[in-house]
């Protein structure tokens, strides 16, 4: 005889399922779907040797009988990735968050690029601690747009439909992983390039240069537009020329991502460093009592 302690989410301990196969009946309890796992109602409940009783309630009085008589209870362990979900929920529900309520896609834009950059942050500075938490606010992002967007009228749809599309994404531009050997992929190159391909394929795109997100910083957006035609056989000698500035900058993040480097990482690292120099200094010249600096301020207490 075995209790089975079920959440509110309809998911079965991986412990349970021997007893499960093995079992002369099983009952389903208090708040637990009786179709759904093809059970016998509680109500036609009859001790035996060989019973699975699945229930939220360990004290409903069938759970209660089997319990007293030694049964083992298994629990199911906590699933927050569903609890997450279902807190998004009740905050957008009536009686919810007023605040949470009054957000739309457009409204949540800033959020979640701030959100991006807080987590871009902890991964620069290899704060586990804040990386944890980060993720967590990016998660809280991608449940709030997809919990607005089941609410649509014309064209509703929810978490379980965006986590969906991803894994049937994964599964197709994975060929090599999920259905057997794929003779185009035989290292981390030829996977990208394998990517590429199909969701060119995939997407039905015209262009090399179709899907590339225009909204993202410049330096990346050059790196990413090169990369893009490199691929497609551009050569590198059509790249934009010029002494203004924006075309140095563009060639510069272009040829750095061709030849491997990430230009975005790179220039917020010298970016990051130079920030942390210019508090030092600051510091620095505190500690000897300067409230202002002058240019030979600044040199005297620059980091070596």
């Amino acid at each position: 005889m075995t209790v089975v302690l079920v959440g509110t989410t309809p998911v079965l301990p991986a412990a349970a399922l021997p007893a499960l196969r093995g079992a002369a009946a099983v009952y389903a309890g208090e708040g637990v779907d009786a179709l759904l796992w093809s059970a016998e109602p509680v109500s036609a409940f009859t001790p035996g040797p060989s019973v699975v009783l699945l229930t939220t309630n360990l004290n409903e009085p069938a759970a209660l009988s089997l319990i007293s008589a030694g049964s083992p209870v298994i629990r199911t362990p906590a699933v927050p990735l569903l609890d997450a979900a279902a807190v998004m929920d009740r905050l957008r529900s009536p009686g919810g968050c007023p605040w949470d309520a009054e957000q739309d896609h457009k409204s949540l834009r800033q959020y979640l690029v701030e959100e991006t950059y807080e987590l871009l942050e902890a991964i620069e500075d290899g704060d586990r601690a804040a990386l944890r938490e980060e993720l967590g606010d990016v998660l809280l992002q991608v449940l709030f747009h997809a919990r607005i967007a089941a609410e649509d009228a014309e064209d509703p749809f929810g978490i379980d439909e965006v986590a969906g599309d991803l894994v049937a994404k994964l599964v197709g531009r994975h060929p090599h992983v999920f259905e057997g050997n794929d003779p185009a992929v035989h290292d981390a190159t030829s996977q990208q390039h394998r990517w590429e391909e199909l969701k060119q394929v995939e997407k039905q795109r015209e262009s090399s240069v179709d899907g590339v997100a225009t909204g993202q910083p410049a330096v990346a957006l050059a790196g990413k537009l090169a990369q893009r035609v490199a691929r497609a056989g551009f050569p590198v000698d059509l790249l934009p020329e010029g002494d203004d500035t924006g075309t140095t900058l563009f060639a510069v993040a272009a040829l750095a991502k061709l030849a491997g480097e990430d230009p975005e990482t790179e220039l917020r690292a010298v970016a990051r460093r130079f920030e942390a120099n210019v508090r030092a200094a600051e510091r620095a010249a505190r500690a000897a009592g300067l409230t202002t600096l002058t240019a030979e301020g600044w040199r005297a207490h620059w980091p070596a």
